[in-house]
């Protein structure tokens, strides 16, 4: 096969360099055998480009809910509306340099097009992700009482608590079918407590009653319910007013006492507490030993346990303390 060359002689100011060897470089770029694969490329990228551009539209018109007006304030490119953009339009020549080839640019700009791709499904899943929990939230605060918070609702007096044997179940039922429920729930599962059932709140959709079984049948209970298309609501109770009811233990009243939160770490938590028991382990009593010094000394396994019994115990592993102390961890 003969060899065949071509003869060319162009400009130098038609070269973005008025270096000869970048012009070289750049003619070289352009006469690559692999232009024809590169032209499909290029049409593939714009394909692509095209494609990302109105699934960014796409995400814009479904966050600003097609307002036309606030969708035109965010088709900015490089903060410039799209027109201003294009009339000004000029080429990167440092990100995108002129002594790379046709194939290395076409490399960058679809890896670039990827990220940004990646970016936008990012975004649009946590907005999705915070709206869904938005309006979670909203229900629990505003829906019925199948759905809504129960904490303002529900008289923690009304549940049986602390009991090794029974437990409190709150069953949301439809208000239309309250009567059913009265007549059937003793007999959905074993070891129902008979006239159990209290009315705790209704609304115009649902009526909320608490029952109570043994907790062995609980799950059964539960089960019962849900075939028979009433809605078990979980419910914790938490005893906020512990802060208040140790110090009555351990002082008696009138209730004039000083509640604060410490603000510390897990390095200088343990300064905190001993800092408290020299200025206040006096509060204890003989609850304490101490040392020729008349220092606190630890109080011993078998008087944690008696203070415990007694109900002065902050926790199960926790210490007496001559005041009340509770530690908290956040992450």
């Amino acid at each position: 096969m003969s060899t065949k060359y071509a003869l060319l002689s162009l400009p130098l100011g038609v070269f973005d360099s008025s270096d000869r060897d970048d012009a070289i470089a750049a003619l070289s770029a352009t006469v690559s055998p692999d232009n024809g694969s590169q032209a499909d490329d290029l049409a593939k990228l714009e394909a692509s480009c095209q494609a990302v551009v109105a699934k960014v539209g796409d995400s814009l018109r479904q966050l600003l809910n097609n307002d036309e007006e606030r969708l035109t304030s965010y088709k900015m490119v490089n903060d410039k509306p799209t027109d201003q953009y294009i009339r000004g339009f000029s080429w990167n020549k440092i990100r995108y340099r002129a002594d790379k080839s046709l194939g290395e640019l076409i490399d960058t700009l679809q890896k670039e097009l990827v990220t940004v791709d990646n970016d936008v499904k990012t975004k649009f899943n946590q907005y999705n992700s915070v709206k869904t929990n938005l309006a979670a939230l909203q229900r629990r605060q505003t829906g019925n009482l199948a759905t809504k918070s129960l904490t303002p609702v529900v008289d923690p007096r009304l549940l049986v608590q602390d009991s090794e044997f029974i437990e409190t179940h709150l069953i949301a039922v439809p208000t239309n079918v309250k009567k059913d429920f009265i007549k059937t729930y003793e007999t959905l599962s074993p070891m129902v407590v008979p006239r159990s059932a209290v009315e705790v709140d209704h609304d115009d959709e649902f009526t909320l009653f608490a029952a109570a079984t043994f907790k062995k049948h609980g799950p059964d209970f539960i089960h019962k319910c849900r075939e028979q298309k009433w809605t078990p609501r979980q419910y914790t109770y938490v005893q906020g007013g512990r802060e208040e009811e140790q110090p009555v233990l351990r002082y008696g009243l009138p209730l004039d006492y000083v509640t604060a939160l410490v603000k510390t770490t897990s390095k200088l938590a343990p300064k905190v507490k001993s800092a408290l028991d020299l200025n206040y382990s006096y509060l204890g009593g003989n609850a304490f030993g101490r040392d020729k010094r008349g220092r606190v000394t630890k109080d011993d396994a078998a008087m944690t346990s008696e203070m415990a019994a007694a109900g002065l115990g902050t926790g199960e592993g926790q210490e007496y303390t001559a005041y009340v102390y509770y530690e908290l961890e956040l992450p």
